[in-house]
């Protein structure tokens, strides 16, 4: 006698496993997104301070980076035109909090109303923080 189909017991077991499979795996899954945003959040702002700096000195004119905590963006500014947005809450699903609210960088690179600066990215568990210096080096 051929087998065409599986039986009840067989599908009501190898659904049972794959669900508690899944229930272990899911909340590691979600942690696992936080992250990764959070990271890719932080190059990201840490990559807008740097590239406000070069601007500032290639151009020879002040550069500022302006960070707005509650649409979560940040944007570079010079002459009163802005020269680039991120909206990190929205592409990457981030809050950011920051101690100052903008930051200016000099022809000469230097950075005004920097020193001290932290600026804080969060998802759900995760969180990440950069430090700025006033001669401009990032750290997190």
């Amino acid at each position: 006698m051929r087998r065409l189909a599986f039986s009840t017991i067989e599908l009501v077991v190898t659904l049972t496993i794959v669900s508690l499979v899944m229930a272990i795996a899911a909340p590691r899954l979600a942690s696992l997104r936080d992250h990764a945003a959070v990271r890719a959040a932080t190059m990201d702002v840490g990559a807008l301070f740097s590239r406000a700096r070069e601007l500032a000195m290639t151009r020879r004119q002040p550069v500022a980076v302006v960070l707005d905590s509650l649409a979560g963006t940040v944007e570079l500014r010079s002459n009163a035109t802005s020269l680039g947005r991120r909206g990190v809450r929205r592409l990457y699903g981030v809050a950011i909090v920051a101690n100052r609210d903008s930051v200016v960088y000099d022809p000469r690179g230097l950075g005004y109303g920097l020193s001290n600066l932290t600026v804080t990215l969060r998802r759900g568990s995760f969180v990440d923080t950069l430090r700025m210096s006033r001669l401009g080096r990032v750290r997190w």
